[in-house]
């Protein structure tokens, strides 16, 4: 079914397709159609974070930033949805044209700058969903909000957040924001997860409830960040890491057309590099948190290679915009196969 509409949605600007499809799709959802185009989700518990995943693909964050799709998105089969990254505050992102395809790699590129109607606005869209599965939300900070602040962005957005979320994901990885990536330097990081930790425990008592967190890291880390990263995350008590976010890399695209425009790179080049963080990130870990594996999968196959580098979850974006919904299906009983 996705391919036949492929080349008209390739047809249009990136943003434009991105947004049409996703009206589409929650059309076809009120009106109670998509079942006829997508398969039974694919049952496969997992026990992850404390949660139970009813199958380990989820869909990653971006695709729907304030939380006005999910029921439509949740139709498609997936284990679990991450809306997001939101900001305490609205904001317009960097300007357009922000996103690209690059059909040859299997591969966009975007700068999109982290474009959301706020906080507020993604709560009052997740009052509305009917969706009681899990639920992932993505935080970030402000373009506008000096690096040396960013905690008091983060924190606002976790309190907001907290009792509407399965879990809250850490953005502190998107090349997109200016010094964003800085976030994961020892000392930073050390400081901003110390306080995101202290605030979690408080939410945990005034709400009755503990929400995981998860921190999403760069694949542009080398072996002694990575190591630690992973030691800043155990000593924290961190719940989970996502592995990994886009690119800065153009290793492989720099001579197709849109291989050098700025922004992070993800798709089919980011694969490997993604696996391999995960790999290491495994290692170093040795099982004390849990490793959500995004990055590269367009096929069952690539699903089951970061289960086998080291994931508990996947999580999958770019690849649907080549091989559309069918994917979500197609990862979770390739997964389900080689247990």
């Amino acid at each position: 079914m996705f391919q036949l509409i492929r080349p008209a949605l390739f047809s249009l600007d990136p943003e434009t397709a991105h947004y049409a499809t996703l009206n589409a799709l929650k059309s076809a959802n009120c009106l109670g159609a998509l079942s006829f185009v997508t398969q039974q989700p694919v049952s496969d518990p997992r026990i992850v974070m404390g949660l139970t995943f009813p199958n380990p693909v989820g869909l990653a964050a971006g695709l729907d930033k304030n939380g006005e799709y999910i029921d439509a998105l949740a139709a498609l089969g997936f284990g679990f949805i991450e809306i997001g990254t939101v900001t305490p505050r609205a904001q317009p992102g960097n300007p357009k044209p922000r996103l690209f395809r690059l059909p040859q790699a299997q591969a966009i590129i975007n700068r999109m700058g982290f474009n959301n109607h706020g906080v507020d606005a993604l709560i009052a869209n997740v009052k509305q969903a009917k969706f009681k599965g899990i639920l992932g939300i993505n935080i970030g900070k402000n373009a506008d909000t000096p690096i040396e602040k960013a905690a008091d962005d983060y924190l606002i957005g976790l309190r907001k957040v907290y009792e509407h979320a399965s879990y809250v994901a850490i953005n502190i990885s998107s090349p997109n924001t200016k010094n964003l990536r800085q976030l994961q330097g020892g000392d930073e990081l050390d400081a901003l997860l110390n306080q995101l930790k202290a605030e979690q425990e408080k939410l945990a008592q005034q709400h009755g409830k503990y929400v995981p967190l998860a921190v999403k890291i760069a694949p542009d880390l080398d072996s002694e960040q990575i190591k630690n990263i992973a030691a800043l995350l155990i000593k924290h008590r961190i719940d989970g890491v996502i592995a990994t976010n886009t690119t800065l890399s153009r290793e492989g695209v720099e001579n197709l057309t849109h291989g050098n425009e700025a922004g992070g790179l993800s798709g089919a080049p980011v694969r490997d590099k993604s696996t391999a963080v995960i790999r290491q990130l495994s290692a170093e870990l040795n099982g004390a948190l849990p490793i959500i594996g995004v990055g590269g999968i367009l096929s069952g196959a690539d699903a089951v290679e970061k289960i086998q580098a080291g994931a508990a979850l996947v999580q999958m974006y770019s690849g649907m915009i080549y091989r559309g919904w069918e994917l979500v299906g197609e990862c979770a009983t390739a997964i389900r196969r080689a247990k």
